[in-house]
């Protein structure tokens, strides 16, 4: 039987299976990366997320039914602040020419030999939306989440939240500096800003290349480690990461095309640990089929092209990446 279009109004390419597919990548196909393991996702069913400010204290507000109680806030100093979903899309196309007379080797049916097809252009839209969301998640640790183009601000934390980024001048051009003490210092300025919220169980440095260099070729750092386990860590290229001042040092060297996602000679100091310091929310898509459910990380969807000349495809995330307390991520500078 010939392999027509038709086969497209099957179940199986409807949004419920579409989104199951992108949602379930093959196995090996994803791997989560040091960004994805700070964030803590859920599904909300609304577009925007609401953060209750009391000074530096963030915290999150649940949503809740239409009529019903909302979540008591106590104090007059206390403001809430919300936060919109940002609307990722991204299309594809299978064209007639695709699917006329394709067929499997072996048993496959037609329908399986369709979906394969189908997946492969999803699993290219998945890898899209992915790293334009580990982009985005970048941008909720340094506090600016910029668009694609890496010049138009979508969102300015600190600015929203009223408030001025944190920053220690490291002097590693200087051979003297007590580059300890440095880090001491930043640690207190985020432990500050943490509070009683939370407990820190370890800190993250994510450093740019120039930053790296100056930051392992120091001479306290040389000292530090030129004995370890008979010179390894002056031997070793160790960008994956090294311990020095209890802080897990890495080089990062995210980019998405030609913008880079950190600056060259900047570092961040992250505390890691913290409930809900790091979230990621996501809203359902803009379908008939998912509006007031609970948003699911990505959306797929089919329609038939203009004179049946193939099967539109669009992939899409709603995601909303936040860092609640931004002032707790400290900036430092070469």
């Amino acid at each position: 039987m010939p392999l027509t279009l038709d086969i497209f109004n099957d179940d199986a390419f409807g949004v419920a299976s579409l989104t199951a597919a992108i949602n379930n990548p093959p196995e090996g196909q994803y791997v989560p990366t040091l960004l994805d393991s700070l964030f803590e996702e859920e599904g909300i069913t609304t577009t925007s997320v609401m953060i209750e400010r009391d000074g530096d204290a963030l915290a999150l507000v649940p949503a809740s039914e239409r009529g019903a109680p909302g979540d008591v806030t106590v104090g007059s100093k206390r403001d809430m602040i919300p936060f919109s979903t940002l609307h990722l899309a991204t299309t594809g196309a299978i064209k007639a020419d695709e699917v006329q007379g394709v067929r499997a080797f072996g048993s496959e049916s037609q329908t399986q030999t369709v979906q394969n097809l189908v997946t492969q252009r999803l699993l290219k839209m998945r890898q899209r939306l992915e790293a334009t969301l580990r982009y985005h998640r970048f941008g909720a640790v340094t506090g600016k989440i910029y668009d694609a183009d890496g010049s138009r601000v979508l969102l300015d934390l600190h600015q929203r939240f009223g408030i001025t980024a944190q920053s220690v001048a490291m002097a590693l051009g200087t051979e003297t500096t007590d580059l300890q003490q440095k880090i001491r210092d930043a640690k207190r300025k985020s432990e500050d800003v943490i509070g009683d919220s939370g407990v820190i169980t370890g800190w993250l440095g994510i450093c740019g290349r120039g930053f790296y260099d100056a930051f392992v070729g120091h001479a306290t750092v040389k000292q530090a480690y030129d004995r370890w386990n008979d010179g390894q860590f002056l031997r070793d290229d160790l960008r994956k990461g090294f311990t020095f001042g209890e802080v897990t040092w890495k080089e990062f060297y995210g980019k998405v095309g030609s913008i880079s996602f950190i600056g060259e000679n900047d570092a961040y100091l992250i505390p890691v640990g913290v409930s809900e310091l790091f979230i990621t929310r996501y809203a359902p898509a803009d379908y008939m089929e998912t509006v007031n459910t609970i948003g699911l990380p990505l959306y797929a969807k089919q329609e038939l092209m203009r004179m049946n000349k193939g099967v539109a495809l669009e992939a899409q995330s709603n995601p909303l990446n936040l860092c609640t307390k931004p002032r707790a991520v400290i900036k430092l500078t070469k």
